[in-house]
C-alpha cells in the first residue's frame, strides 16, 4: 500500500512540475488503486498541488518561462471559479464527481490527441 502512495506522489509531482497537471494521474491512482473516495482524492490533490506548484513556479520564473502580461486576467476568474466549483463539489455525490472527472479526462485526451489538427484549424482561421 505504501508503494502505491509513493508512486502516486512521484507521478503527480513529476507531471505537476512539468505543468501538465499531476491530478490527472494522482486522482485516478488514489480512487482506482487505493480505493480513496473521490472527494478525499480531490482534496489530497489540491493540498499536494501547493508545494508542487510553488516549486515549479519558482523554477519556471527563474528560467524566464512565465509571461507576466495578462496574468491577472487569468488568475482572478480562475480563483473565483475555483471557489465556486469547490463549494459546488462538496454538495455533489462522489459517484457523479468520479464520472464527471472520467468524462473530463476522456475529452481532454481527445483534444490532446488531435491537438495538431486543432492548432492548424485555428491558425488558418486567424489569417
Amino acid at each position: 500500500m505504501f508503494l502505491w502512495y509513493l508512486l502516486a506522489g512521484i507521478s503527480g509531482g513529476i507531471l505537476g512540475g512539468m505543468g501538465m497537471g499531476g491530478g490527472t494521474v494522482l486522482i485516478p491512482i488514489l480512487t482506482i488503486f487505493l480505493s480513496v473516495k473521490q472527494h478525499v482524492a480531490q482534496a489530497v490533490n489540491l493540498v499536494s498541488f501547493i508545494p508542487v506548484g510553488v516549486v515549479a513556479l519558482i523554477i519556471h520564473i527563474k528560467n524566464k518561462l512565465v509571461k507576466k502580461d495578462g496574468l491577472l486576467i487569468i488568475i482572478l476568474p480562475a480563483v473565483l471559479f475555483s471557489v465556486l466549483a469547490s463549494l459546488l463539489s462538496v454538495r455533489l455525490e462522489g459517484d457523479f464527481l468520479s464520472r464527471f472527472f472520467g468524462g473530463f479526462l476522456l475529452i481532454l485526451s481527445g483534444i490532446q490527441f488531435f491537438s495538431l489538427e486543432i492548432q492548424e484549424k485555428f491558425s488558418k482561421n486567424k489569417k
